[in-house]
């Protein structure tokens, strides 16, 4: 994975379902502590099982998500989402993922997904 210095944009950010309901500050700022990275296809991102550190959005490309235990589980398209599970529940990644096709993903460390993005899920409960 290449980081570049570049990190996501507020558009790309607003495309995304669960960061859409953010006010275009917000996403402003949160797009600011992104960082941008290409994975080519056929690596991986995140492993089953290592600790969670970072949240990902999907901007382009497609990966796929696997559990040792139960296979192929599902494919990520632009505008989903993975690695809230880690970081929301503070444990270890529940499942690995890697590119199918050449993907370009935003991230963000703990701190600024839990200053940003958590409060969303706690909207859900």
């Amino acid at each position: 994975m290449s980081p570049r210095a570049a990190g996501a944009t507020q558009h790309e950010l607003s495309r995304i379902g669960l960061l859409a309901t953010l006010s275009g500050e917000t996403l402003a700022r949160l797009a600011q502590r992104m960082t941008r990275e290409e994975i080519p296809a056929g690596a991986g991102v995140v492993e089953e099982g290592e600790s969670g550190e970072r949240f990902y959005v999907v901007l382009s490309g497609m990966l796929t998500v696997s559990q040792r235990s139960r296979g192929a589980q599902s494919v990520l398209r632009p505008g989903d989402y993975f690695g809230e599970v880690a970081l929301a529940m503070q444990m270890p990644r529940t499942a690995s993922v890697r590119a199918l096709t050449p993907v370009t993903v935003a991230s963000c460390d703990r701190e600024t997904f839990d200053e940003f993005v958590r409060p969303l899920f706690a909207d859900d409960a």
